[in-house]
């Protein structure tokens, strides 16, 4: 027990700091464990490959990450997103990327401008929550997406986000931001309804859920700073769990239990 106790005062003793983890690199190795961004495969997640032959129109594109990764199996890439510097700073990227060829369009997709069977990999992630006609702008998606063409859609879950409709600042349920919480048959129901074929549905990452609710904690005065405490010792926790020898069941529970993000894999008949 005396070792045990010892143990313990080192691991947390200020002279035995934890190493600074970045955490968009965490939460990116916390991405890949649970089937994200396989260069191996060209999954973009498990079940959504992108294919070199693939358009890929990625609508809500924010910076880019899943654009690139498209972009690195050689297809062609599509960005979309309302806010023209967002799409200035992934245009430029993509211009020096392997993308066999690429758009980037400022649009708020109401219309899309885009013709009809132009797509066959849509994706729109965490964009939904947005939107404030949810069954319009997935006609959009359906109408630009070829015969047969695969669907990644992804919203906030549930169970996180109801943690932050108490805690979250009251701009966070406003628009631009959030308007509206999916629960999880909803988010289906709206898919199906929107004339898709849903081929598999998860859920991601408790790291980033824990994350938001404790960025509401910290000192907004000092969010221009490199390191909040508060969210950098999260992260450096996070990661050492992921290095541990149970880090990936305890991961996979937690990301069960309250994940951050829930999503869908679909398909448009042929």
């Amino acid at each position: 027990m005396v070792n045990i106790y010892r143990s313990m005062l080192r691991l947390f003793s200020t002279k035995n700091p934890r190493r600074k983890v970045d955490g968009r690199r965490c939460g990116l190795n916390d991405a890949k464990l649970n089937g994200w961004f396989d260069q191996e495969t060209g999954e973009l997640v498990t079940g959504f490959q992108i294919r070199p032959e693939d358009t890929v129109l990625d609508v809500g594109c924010g910076d880019g990450g899943a654009c690139m990764f498209a972009a690195g199996q050689g297809a062609e890439v599509i960005a979309v997103d309302i806010l023209p510097d967002v799409i200035e700073s992934v245009d430029r990227r993509l211009a020096s990327s392997q993308a066999r060829t690429h758009r980037a369009i400022v649009s708020d997709a109401n219309p899309l401008p885009l013709e009809d069977n132009t797509a066959s990999c849509v994706m729109a992630m965490e964009v939904l929550e947005h939107v404030d006609d949810p069954a319009q702008f997935l006609s959009e998606l359906v109408r630009v997406g070829k015969p047969d063409a695969r669907y990644l859609i992804t919203v906030p879950d549930p169970t996180s986000e109801n943690v932050q409709k108490r805690i979250a600042a009251p701009t966070y349920w406003q628009k631009p931001n959030h308007v509206r919480i999916f629960g999880r048959e909803e988010l289906d129901q709206a898919v199906t309804e929107a004339g898709l074929m849903i081929e598999s549905h998860g859920y991601r990452s408790f790291f980033w859920a824990m994350w938001w609710i404790l960025f509401w904690a910290c000192d907004k005065q000092k969010l221009h700073e490199p390191e909040q405490p508060l969210l950098a010792n999260w992260t450096a926790t996070w990661n050492e769990l992921l290095q541990s020898p149970k880090g990936q069941d305890v991961r996979e529970t937690l990301d069960e239990f309250m994940p951050k993000s829930q999503f869908v894999i679909a398909r448009k008949a042929a």
